[in-house]
């Protein structure tokens, strides 16, 4: 039988259906999907062997939970995501504001109603997907907005006084009532308002303007909040974080391959760029590198964090660098280059806090320096390591390619050059291809002059070549050639 077709409270007494808490029902399915190896969070990372298991324990112990990490953690994912373990559907009493239990009504209207018309009480059928709420703590979120306030306009209709419960209008959380209710970003909450939640949390309880009201309210509570905002902007009060079962720590992804899984997963990709432009697996490593980079630069400022929002969006204007460049070259499809990372300083700059001497140096020039420094990291797994203090006279695998730039003028690699044009320009230095070839020999062919370029600005990186930004693209020397030349 479709329990939908159940539509009053004795149909529902004989079907024998029997009601739990909304703990309870997480719990009682996070078992079955555990016994059954299921995946419960579906599109998280990372997470499997820290975050997860200690957000599964704090489900089965029945608590209510925070989620403390810095930004872009997936934290208000994992919250959305524990609707899934909710029940497809709940039977609620007819025209209850607060989703009232027909088993267990705790509003004034629900008991009134099922005292009046018994067993022929109206059920509606409540689905999952409607049994959250969300709610971004600001500083101008009131009492009124959580837990609800006095109703003069329903007083006046229905004729009651203000001495009559009946009057209340019901905030966001008692209207959650036998849901998830995330509250995001917690300390921006006045502290005014957390106490608020002390008796909703613990007794069961909520006063609203002179109303003490016993609401035994069933909703499973989390918290989302950043520990910088403990500083910056607020704290979480001491009693409430008393109240809260288990807090659990948030990270950010812990390699490149997670990383690199995580932008795949989110980027917003349209088809025709995915269709058109090939991005080499090293470009997708440089882009994560960069995030990695910034985490542990110091004109970054590590306790503000770098989001996985800055790879995601990086990733769309790298290949929006790559769709301009190939419309104004008339290319049909082409293959990410190095140059294009140009195209992702809009990102990067917008995503990171800067401290006092990243400041001096400029948003821009720290994006990179970023970008130059994720080339130096991912430099020895493809090519001999370059020792920061070597002898001047020691013989290097790159004397053979610095010397070829010593030789010639400059060797310019401009931005909006057609591929034709492009490979021509890395294929006539001879040197560089003997280095592929013997370095590198498996390479594809695809991935070749991404290789190339990463091989040039490496050197470049070291302090073998000068690289420097003209108006339309690169130009690499050798370091000294030039000026000796002049001389």
């Amino acid at each position: 039988m479709d329990i939908k077709n159940i539509k009053t409270l004795g149909d529902l007494k004989k079907a024998g259906y029997e009601s739990k808490s909304i703990k309870d029902e997480l719990r009682d399915n996070l078992i079955c999907k555990l016994k059954k190896k299921e995946q419960v969070f579906e599109g998280v990372w990372g997470y499997e062997n820290s975050v997860i298991p200690e957000l599964e324990r704090a489900i089965l112990s029945r608590h209510n939970i925070n989620l403390l990490g810095l930004r872009g953690q997936a934290k208000t994912r994992l919250a959305r995501l524990m609707v899934n373990l909710l029940d497809e559907y709940i039977p609620v009493v007819e025209g209850s504001e607060i989703n009232d239990d027909p088993f267990h009504p705790i509003s004034r209207y629900a008991v009134n109603l099922i005292a009046e018309k018994g067993g022929e009480t109206p059920i509606t059928w409540l689905p999952r997907d409607e049994r959250f709420s969300e709610k971004l703590a600001t500083p101008d979120v009131t009492v009124a907005d959580l837990i609800g306030d006095v109703d003069p306009i329903k007083a006046a209709n229905l004729k009651l006084s203000y001495a009559d419960d009946r009057v209340i209008h019901f905030g966001m959380i008692p209207r959650a009532n036998r849901s998830i209710f995330v509250i995001n970003e917690l300390p921006d909450l006045q502290a005014r308002i957390q106490v608020s939640l002390f008796n909703i949390l613990q007794e069961g309880d909520i006063q609203i303007r002179g109303f003490k009201l016993r609401l035994p309210l069933d909703i499973q509570f989390i918290f989302t909040a950043n520990p910088e905002d403990y500083t910056n902007r607020g704290s979480i009060v001491t009693p409430l974080k008393d109240r809260i079962g288990s807090q659990i720590l948030t990270h950010y992804p812990e390699d490149i391959e997670t990383a690199k899984q995580i932008t795949a997963q989110e980027a917003a990709l349209v088809e025709g760029q995915k269709e058109s432009i090939y991005v080499p697996e090293l470009a997708k490593d440089l882009l994560e590198q960069i995030s990695f980079e910034a985490r542990n630069s110091e004109y970054v400022d590590a306790k503000s964090g770098v989001s996985a929002r800055m790879s995601i969006t990086a990733l769309e204007n790298l290949l929006s660098s790559a769709e301009r460049r190939a419309l104004l070259t008339g290319d049909g499809d082409t293959t990410v280059r190095l140059t294009d990372f140009m195209g992702v300083v809009p990102s990067i700059t917008g995503k990171i806090e800067l401290v006092y001497e990243g400041e001096q140096e400029g948003a821009g020039s720290v994006a990179e320096i970023l970008i130059e420094d994720s080339v130096k990291s991912l430099f020895p797994k493809y090519f001999p390591d370059i020792p920061k203090l070597e002898r001047k006279d020691a013989e290097t695998s790159y004397d053979e390619l610095v010397n070829w730039f010593f030789s010639e003028e400059g060797f310019e690699l401009l931005d909006d050059i057609p591929d034709k044009d492009y490979q021509k320009k890395l294929d006539s230095i001879a040197p560089l291809n003997r280095l592929i070839a013997e370095h590198q020999p498996e390479i594809s062919e695809k991935d070749t002059y991404f290789l190339k370029e990463l091989l040039l600005w490496g050197l470049a990186a070291h302090k073998k070549l000068s690289k420097h930004r003209i108006t339309s693209g690169y130009q690499f020397k050798d370091l000294y050639g030039s000026y000796i030349s002049r001389l």
